[in-house]
Parts: structure tokens; sequence; C-alpha cells
């Protein structure tokens, strides 16, 4: 069975160092403005194990990844819900502090 997005999906995910370091210098929570945050990776259309691409990061502090890996009081559909809007407020700061270029080359 093919996933409506799967068309699209590379078979490697995409990593990158460069990336992961500009979302380590963010240093405040993207929800809770917490100090100190983890790269969560987002784990949707990925098997056990297996992490997303770097791109798909959101800049979170502990208690807030805590809770969308294994937060007992949201549903599934909550918790990534919260990590998908944690990630684009990551890509939001990123490109607001100029800690990534989208140039054409």
């Amino acid at each position: 069975m093919m996933l409506p997005n799967q068309s699209y999906l590379p078979t490697k995910p995409y990593r990158s160092r460069a990336w992961l370091s500009a979302v380590h210098e963010l240093e405040e929570c993207v929800l809770c403005g917490a100090h100190g945050i983890q790269a969560a990776h987002s784990n949707q259309d990925r098997g056990r194990g297996q992490k997303a691409s770097d791109c798909l990061t959101a800049a979170i502090c502990p208690p807030c990844h805590g809770e969308i890996d294994n937060g007992r009081h949201l549903s599934r559909e909550e918790r990534r819900a919260r990590l998908d809007r944690a990630i684009v407020l990551t890509v939001d700061q990123l490109a607001r502090r100029g800690l990534i270029d989208a140039r054409r080359g």
C-alpha cells in the first residue's frame, strides 16, 4: 500500500550537520520559550529507529520533546500536530536569523 506522500519520499533521509548545527544555535524552545533545546526529528513516515531528514527537526526543550514523544495526555494526532508546528516555527526562526539560505544556484 502506498502512502499519500510516498511518491516523493526519498529513499534515504537527508543528512546535514550544518542544518543541525543551525538548529542548535536557537537557544530557546520554539514552543514554550525555555532555554536549552534539542533538535527533535519528525518520526512520521519512517520505520522504528529510522530518523526523518535532518531538515525536519524542531528546536524544542527536553520537556516539550518528551511530551511530544511520550505524552500521555495528548493523542497521537495532537503530538504530531505539535511537532509539525514546532518544525515550522524552527524553519521560520532559522530563516529570520539568516541561519539558512535558499539561494538558487
